[in-house]
């Protein structure tokens, strides 16, 4: 066989992925302003939300698609007013889901416990991603 022979017969992968962040009952994309990051975090303070990734993999050789989703519950601390101040004076908080960030340095403290996988929270939850992409093979 040729390389060209070679590349034709080898799968083409495509995954598409994302996560919102859901907060008594209510579904929370990046917060659209300083004021909805602070009223987001503020609320997570001394209790808890949950995160919702979906994975979406498709052959495309095949056409073979399947998508799943993955739930994480994060209960926290208490977090104070000054690290909320903090964390929307650098800005991060308002490229992420729901001004959700539990692996910032200045969030870890706050963080009382993560029922699920932080890679899900993060965006990817990587064992169902291998999951799927195995089964798309």
């Amino acid at each position: 066989m040729n390389n060209q022979q070679d590349k034709d017969e080898e799968p083409t992968i495509l995954v598409a992925a994302d996560t919102v962040v859901v907060y008594e009952g209510a579904i929370r994309e990046k917060p659209a302003s300083k004021e909805e990051a602070w009223e987001f975090i503020k609320g997570y303070s001394g209790g808890h939300a949950a995160t919702v990734g979906s994975v979406l993999v498709t052959n495309l050789k095949t056409g073979f698609r399947k998508g799943e989703w993955d739930r994480v519950e994060i209960y926290f601390h208490e977090i104070p007013d000054e690290v909320i101040e903090k964390l929307i004076e650098e800005g991060i908080v308002l490229r992420v889901a729901g001004g959700l960030i539990i692996e910032h340095p200045l969030v870890l403290p706050y963080i009382k416990e993560v029922v699920g996988t932080t890679d899900s929270v993060m965006g990817l939850p990587k064992a169902l991603t291998k999951k799927l992409i195995e089964e798309a093979l």
